[in-house]
């Protein structure tokens, strides 16, 4: 089960990852020099889905379950700001971020508990 939970989150951060990449020029474009910071949210989501993913295959429980944990503290960090500013903008994107951030690390602390 725990696997399953790991191997669902990577999944969806890897999804949340592409969903950055896929729209970079019209989210943008009324944000001016913000290319760089929205393309490295994108790059975050990836390396946190491939470290998730090497943890799941390569550690052992209690590295794993660690893994999950700080990658899950790292994703509700994200979510909270994300969540504060995106409120305010009327980008969709910016206002549902919280919402796969915040899926993926309950998935991730359920795996690690698992």
């Amino acid at each position: 089960m725990e696997g399953v939970l790991a191997y669902t989150a990577a999944g969806l951060l890897g999804l949340w990852g592409v969903s950055h990449a896929i729209p970079t020029r019209a989210v943008v474009a009324g944000f001016g020099d913000l290319v760089q910071e929205w393309l490295a949210e994108a790059v975050t989501m990836w390396s946190f889905a491939a470290l998730v993913v090497v943890a799941a295959v390569c550690g052992g429980t209690s590295t794993a379950d660690r893994t999950y944990r700080v990658v899950a503290g790292a994703l509700l960090v994200l979510a909270v700001p994300t969540a504060l500013t995106g409120a305010r903008t009327s980008v969709v994107w910016f206002k549902i971020c919280p919402v796969p951030l915040t899926g993926s690390a309950v998935l991730l602390l359920i795996a690690g508990l698992a």
